[in-house]
């Protein structure tokens, strides 16, 4: 059976020179990435290629979440774990906390975990409101938040497309880290938790350049007809 992360070395072999000649990738902001210990990425969920040109640009392994749907199929059941995702039930509360669990053994050891807030890829280019377990990851790990900005992924392989477009650009644009607060370690309360999660998609929107949305993005909202869909900044602290 093939272990999780074992084959993490072969995908960095295959995606580092892809990102550079296949689909090349511009990054900005290198400098914020901690060097060595833990660091929670949070980006934009955009294209099924962000992790993808992810591994392929960083310098150091990263672990990253995803929706545990794709364990139901063969094709992807054992090569996801195998490069390091952490499968996670995307209905929250409780069906999450073995994933959150899993994220903070990765951040103990002083690895990079990434995590994408909002859950599941936007279909609409909107960047829509974060759940708040990457709030609860970095509180209870004490882990510095690196917010990352993803720009033109979804012009290379759109949500619905199967395959990804070759020779087309994007971006990756990560931001300073967020520390977390010391008045809040090992706060239990969700209004801090929320809180520090609109901080965090508020630094997104800012290195993304989204139009940031107060609504989860799998939760459509009722337009009555004429009506405009409402659109705000996120709270900052």
């Amino acid at each position: 059976m093939v272990t999780t992360g074992s084959l993490y070395p072969a995908a960095k072999a295959l995606m580092r020179p892809a990102t550079k000649v296949i689909w090349p990738v511009t990054v900005e902001g290198a400098e914020h990435l901690p060097l060595t210990g833990p660091a929670i990425l949070a980006a934009n969920h955009i294209s099924f290629l962000d992790s993808v040109v992810l591994i392929g640009v960083l310098p150091r392994r990263v672990t990253y979440v995803g929706k545990a749907e794709y364990l139901d199929s063969w094709k992807t059941r054992y090569l996801f774990p195998a490069v390091g995702m952490i499968p996670v039930d995307r209905s929250g509360g409780e069906a999450a906390a073995g994933a959150l669990s899993a994220a903070a053994g990765v951040l103990q050891r002083g690895e990079l975990f990434a995590i994408f807030p909002e859950g599941t890829r936007s279909r609409d280019g909107l960047l829509h409101r974060g759940r708040t377990g990457v709030a609860r990851l970095a509180v209870s790990t004490g882990a510095p938040v690196v917010p990352v900005g993803i720009r033109g992924t979804d012009r290379i392989q759109p949500p619905d497309a199967s395959l990804p477009r070759p020779f087309r650009r994007c971006e990756i644009r990560f931001g300073p880290c967020l520390a977390v607060d010391r008045r809040v370690e090992g706060t239990s309360d969700p209004a801090t938790f929320r809180e520090l999660t609109d901080e965090i998609m508020y630094e997104i929107a800012q290195l993304s350049g989204q139009t940031y949305i107060d609504r989860y993005s799998d939760v459509p909202k009722t337009v009555a007809p004429g009506e405009p869909p409402t659109t705000e900044q996120p709270s900052t602290p």
